[in-house]
């Protein structure tokens, strides 16, 4: 699935607001769906490139021998979910908005993770 089919999938989810695919090197947002007054999703995702690079740095200064799987920042009314993709995607992470009202964490969660298993960059 390409990149801008992906974004399409992930803004089926169940209570989705937003979704972006953000390079975490340069801050760029490659692609944006959904967002709005309420969200802008360009500032959205160059603040939580700030989040993939400070969790980044803490696993190499622990030294751990392991790697993100997702970030879940949870708001009083929103989810943000964020998933870095494997390193044969490239610097990217996929970013979810959710009304956390209308939103199933777990299924998000698998989704996202399907998506990027079908993402093709």
């Amino acid at each position: 699935m390409n990149l801008e089919t992906a974004l399409k999938e992930a803004m089926t989810m169940e209570g989705a607001i937003g979704v972006a695919a953000v390079d975490y090197e340069s801050g760029m947002s490659l692609g944006v769906l959904g967002g709005g007054k309420d969200l802008d999703l360009e500032i959205a995702a160059a603040g939580n490139t700030e989040v993939v690079r400070a969790k980044a740095r803490t696993l190499a200064t622990l030294d751990m021998d392991d790697t993100v799987e997702d970030i879940l920042i949870t708001l009083g009314k929103q989810y943000h979910l964020i998933r870095p993709l494997s390193s044969s995607h490239g610097s990217l992470f996929l970013y979810l908005a959710l009304d956390r009202s209308r939103a199933n964490l777990a299924l998000a969660r698998h989704n996202l993770r399907r998506i990027e298993n079908e993402l093709e960059i």
